[in-house]
């Protein structure tokens, strides 16, 4: 299982393997998407597009929404960040030219991300997913969950 915190160095490696994975694919890591990249992968979690535009300002002030939708359209593509269509958000890919995963489970209440990966789980779910008449559109499922740290209860106010 992978979350999302990571060292100094962890992003600087992350970055080199995005570079070169854009370098073997003919793709360009533009500074605005290595900006954007390395947003995300200084995050724990996820994060919303306003909240990414708000921090990528502090760095770059003309960012503007098309240009940093169509950054995060390209890492997308090239899987170096992951959609999260259950909170609306965007998290950094920890294992990008690594293994292969095929579970993200989402925190519907922080925007934690776990990356899993358990190739007969997905394969029943294309199968029971083909039964209806279906096929999976993508090769990651979402899963909403709540994570450890959401699930303990609040600390008790004192009078």
């Amino acid at each position: 299982m992978s979350t999302h915190h990571h060292s100094a160095s962890a992003v600087a490696r992350q970055l080199q393997t995005a570079q070169s994975l854009c370098e073997q694919r003919g793709s360009r890591l533009t500074p605005l998407r290595r900006l954007v990249l390395e947003t995300l992968l200084r995050h724990p979690g996820s994060m919303k597009a306003y909240e990414l535009l708000d921090a990528l300002r502090a760095a770059q002030p003309g960012a503007a929404p098309p240009t940093v939708y169509r950054a995060l359209d390209f890492l997308t593509e090239q899987g170096l960040i992951h959609r999260l269509d259950a909170i609306s958000a965007w998290s950094a890919c920890s294992d990008a030219g690594g293994d292969p995963h095929d579970l993200l489970v989402v925190c519907t209440r922080c925007g934690s991300v776990a990356e899993l990966s358990d190739p007969a789980l997905g394969q029943r779910l294309a199968d029971c997913v083909a039964r209806a008449g279906f096929t999976l559109a993508g090769h990651e499922t979402e899963l909403r969950a709540i994570c450890t740290q959401c699930r303990q209860p609040a600390p008790e106010q004192s009078a």
